[in-house]
């Protein structure tokens, strides 16, 4: 991997932590998870109509990406409504490709390498160093389920795209489209079930998650674009430094207690990550 796409790879990581970071910012949460979801539709579709139209079997995994990319938000903002960013973010971050490597193993007849099981063991030891702070920091405990219920989400929806993209025979076009579906679900089912007055109405909510979706684009974009020039795994596990921004921009901006087991934790999760993607 040459020095430019290494630093570009790490950019992407610090996107991907950053756009985290301004919902987590925001006054409104779920207003401006339903922001940045309406700013996605627009930015897909300037790609996906760029690209042949997709074949009737690609929808299917389409729709089914984008409602689990629904959950995945839903379960995201309200664990950052209940949680430090440093602390919710490694954890539903990092539990996601321990679970996405357990299920590719039952269900994918994927081989799982020796190192690939010190990463999955790696990784519980990290996540469950993290959430032990939850309880002797006397936080609060329903961060839990919520940030393990994003992992999931991200778990489901890694292992959705990635047979999706197969079936497209286009990532580009399909991850666009799953852009698109992904903005109107969100956006849609909140607004019918919390009503129009979730969205915040002052321009600096609506600038901070409009940049919040730039960001997401462009920590993917990147990523993808490095894919080409490198190794998948090398990439995919250098993305994973996020967690370490993530945590870095919850101590340094949002003033969230640091301790030393929360940095271990951290940097115990990331290990597992790289383990478990090269």
């Amino acid at each position: 991997m040459s020095l430019g796409v290494f630093l570009a790879v790490l950019g992407a990581a610090f996107l991907h932590a950053l756009w985290n970071a301004l919902i987590k910012v925001g006054s409104s949460k779920v207003g401006g998870m339903v922001i940045l979801s309406i700013t996605e539709i627009p930015i897909g579709l300037a790609i996906a109509l760029s690209r042949p139209w997709p074949k009737a079997e690609v929808w299917p995994w389409v729709i089914a990406a984008g409602c689990t990319h629904f959950f995945y938000k839903s379960f995201l903002v309200f664990a950052y409504e209940r949680g430090d960013l440093s602390r919710v973010y490694p954890i539903a971050r990092g539990a996601a490709p321990m679970v996405v490597a357990i299920v590719g193993f039952f269900f994918l007849n994927d081989s799982i390498t020796g190192h690939q099981y010190a990463g999955i063991i790696t990784l519980g030891l990290g996540i469950a160093l993290m959430a032990r702070g939850v309880f002797s920091q006397a936080e609060d405990r329903k961060l839990l389920p919520l940030a393990l219920g994003s992992a999931c989400a991200t778990a489901t929806y890694t292992l959705i795209d990635g047979l999706g993209a197969r079936v497209s025979g286009d990532a580009v076009a399909y991850v666009a489209w799953v852009f698109v579906a992904d903005g109107l679900i969100f956006t849609t089912v909140s607004l019918l079930w919390r009503g129009t007055g979730i969205v915040p109405r002052d321009a600096k909510s609506w600038g901070l998650a409009t940049f919040a979706s730039a960001a997401s684009y462009g920590s993917y974009a990147v990523a993808i674009w490095a894919m080409t020039f490198a190794p998948l795994a090398v990439v995919a596990a250098l993305r994973e430094t996020s967690i370490l921004f993530a945590v870095l921009m919850g101590w340094l901006i949002f003033k969230e207690r640091m301790t030393g087991e929360k940095a271990l934790a951290a940097a115990v999760i990331v290990a597992g990550v790289i383990l478990t993607r090269i």
